[in-house]
């Protein structure tokens, strides 16, 4: 498709690439001494290199092509995201602090592609098509801000005076286009950012004024008690029906937070500084010891990659810079840049842990929006101080459980476990792409062997068609549930939106009891027999899973277990009761009171995109006769 420029910029890769690297100012680039470099300040480089040579890599070269020459292709999707030219950003401080050309050359050419997804008003579409989503330029305003204002000198005069006029009018149109009600609440958010540091850098008053005005909101959209951002949907401040706003763990932490934290550090907002202190201690409670972001439960669930969020940024920029605050913030910054360089492959940052050993293609959008976050933190080491893993973050160092009653999600932690167990009831957009709810066990965790299980949506859908890659194979829920199947139609708790849930913890033993009916995607209740009570108990030494149904003389009822597994490692079937898991760092011993079954299917594992993971589904049927199933689940 044909697009047309805003400004017609069609001169800045033949003025650009005909340049030395520093023709401005010879001296002016940013060499690195990395001997004094931190650690965390070394690995988040070393990760950027990895990344951006993989996304030059996959850069377009064809010149008889306008459309998609200096793109970004993505190989997993078959198609340009038309966020690439996020990349400028990353791009422009590599080139600095390497002096190696192909950076800048990579920066020119994704700029002077960027045309292709320029609007008349001033905005960048989210695809090469001029009627997509265009809220996403408060970002590239971002990246392109950031670029000219750290990395401008590596420009000629006319090409950096062709770059600025460009991103003025995509200020220009956030400015006119975003108000106190627009989208959702992480667009608004980021823009308090945006309005506030391009002001400052085009000497523009009435852009930060309308900053401000976004400030005023923040109070407005935070839970009680725990001061988590809400607004991910749209109405965002729409009740459910137990009366919970709508919040995403992922795009709160990855998004939203940066903006805010960046912001008040830039303007030494000192009152703005200390409610966003309180506001991360509560997002950082979701954190898993292995810098994972529990966000089995939030309403943009069906874009969670266990490390974050799909199309959001990182969490580095808001937990390092507020490290200072607290110590542990720091280490949540780390955790995560160490679990973002075990999911990259081939130079390319995966949506979860085993796209690689399921052969799954990653989807280039998750390198080039994380990227930029790793250079922001780079290009701003004097104000990030102390940043280390030497503080214990919540889930790693705390025993007992804890409710977060604006959400009905209780998160639990007993000897190596780490547990969360939902029954919050937003549902995002479509009714059926429901998150983990009904009394769910959404994850299951232990600081052994990582992950055993990791809620999935109900059924995978591309609620975000653009924003979501398709399903490899078949579509397997990985929320372990109670299942049946009547004339062909899924009834499972994970579709009750009513489930209640209570917990005892007697200090050996965490009791948490389940009630709730069997549902089908219409929310509709199975009328004979379907409540079915669940207890999930928690030891130093086993997690016990106990599933009891109302009636027995249906024989196809099932507790499903999708135990997270990845392809490769040994699965034993030891006896009709007992299965084993072998894992590099321990062996799953799973044991039942009834038969266990691994469903047949077509490859070694079934995968999911939410969240990235492979599993094995061992099934535990209730024979006729029979109304409670019992499982345990030991680390050997």
């Amino acid at each position: 498709m044909k697009r047309r420029s805003f400004i017609q910029l069609s001169t800045w890769g033949s003025l650009g690439l005909m340049l030395p690297i520093y023709s401005c100012n010879k001296n002016g680039f940013k060499k690195l001494d990395l001997k004094s470099m931190t650690e965390f300040e070394k690995q988040s480089f070393n990760l950027l290199k990895t990344w951006c040579d993989a996304m030059i890599r996959d850069q377009v070269n064809n010149p008889n092509d306008s459309v998609t020459d200096g793109a970004l292709y993505c190989y997993a999707c078959n198609v340009v995201h038309g966020r690439c030219n996020d990349a400028v950003y990353p791009f422009m401080y590599m080139a600095d602090v390497t002096g190696e050309q192909k950076y800048l050359d990579a920066a020119l050419k994704l700029m002077d592609w960027s045309v292709n997804v320029d609007n008349p008003d001033g905005s960048w579409t989210n695809m090469i098509d001029p009627k997509s989503w265009n809220g996403i330029t408060v970002f590239g305003a971002i990246a392109l801000g950031e670029a000219l204002h750290h990395h401008g000198h590596l420009l000629s005069k006319e090409l950096k005076e062709k770059w600025d006029t460009r991103l003025k009018a995509a200020i220009e149109f956030v400015y006119k286009k975003f108000d106190m009600h627009f989208s959702h609440i992480n667009y608004r958010f980021t823009a308090i950012y945006a309005l506030y540091f391009l002001g400052k850098y085009f000497k523009e008053e009435k852009y930060i004024l309308r900053s401000k005005e976004f400030v005023a909101l923040i109070p407005e959209y935070l839970t009680t008690p725990n001061k988590l951002i809400f607004g991910e949907d749209k109405p965002d401040n729409n009740k459910s029906a137990k009366g919970f706003y709508p919040v995403d763990l992922g795009y709160n932490v990855e998004e939203t937070l940066n903006a805010l934290v960046q912001y008040a550090v830039l303007e030494k907002d000192e009152e703005l500084l200390v409610l966003l202190t309180e506001s991360m201690n509560g997002h950082l409670e979701f954190m898993l010891p292995d810098g994972a972001w529990d966000n089995s439960w939030g309403t943009r669930q069906n874009k969670w990659s266990y490390w974050g969020s799909r199309t959001t940024d990182g969490c580095q920029p808001a937990f390092s810079l507020m490290a200072n605050r607290n110590a542990a913030f720091g280490t949540a910054a780390v955790l995560n840049t160490e679990l973002l360089e075990r999911c990259t492959v081939n130079g390319l940052l995966a949506g979860g842990l085993h796209f690689e050993s399921h052969g799954v293609k990653p989807c280039i959008h998750h390198t080039f929006s994380h990227a930029k976050n790793l250079a922001f933190v780079l290009d701003n080491t004097t104000h990030i101080k102390n940043v280390n893993k030497a503080t214990p973050i919540p889930r790693s160092s705390k025993d007992g459980v804890k409710h977060f009653a604006e959400l009905d999600v209780w998160l639990a932690s007993r000897g190596p476990w780490r547990s969360t167990v939902s029954s919050y009831d937003q549902i995002w957009k479509k009714k059926y792409s429901v998150a983990a709810t009904g009394g769910s066990l959404a994850v299951l965790w232990h600081e052994k062997v990582g992950p055993l299980f990791t809620a999935s949506m109900a059924e995978y859908l591309l609620v975000e068609d653009y924003n979501q890659q398709p399903q490899p194979e078949e579509d397997f829920c990985l929320t372990p549930r109670v299942e049946r199947f009547v004339d062909e139609v899924w009834y499972t708790n994970i579709h009750d939106l009513k489930a209640k849930v209570s917990v005892i913890d007697t200090k050996e033993t965490i009791d948490f009891t389940i009630d709730a009916v069997l549902t089908n995607r219409e929310k509709e209740t199975l009328k004979t027999a379907g409540n079915i009570k669940l207890n999930y108990l928690f030891d130093k030494e086993k997690t016990t899973i106990k599933a009891v149904r109302t009636a027995s003389n249906f024989n196809k009822d099932t507790l499903v277990l999708p135990l997270v597994s990845a392809s490769g490692e040994k699965v034993a079937q030891l006896t009709e009761y007992k299965i084993a898991i072998h894992k590099k760092e321990g062996v799953v011993v799973i044991n039942a009171n009834v038969p266990l079954i691994i469903k047949k299917h077509n490859k070694e594992r079934i995968f999911n995109q939410v969240p990235g993971m492979e599993v094995v589904p061992i099934l535990a049927m209730f024979p006729e006769g029979v109304k409670e199933v019992i499982c345990t689940i030991k680390i050997i």
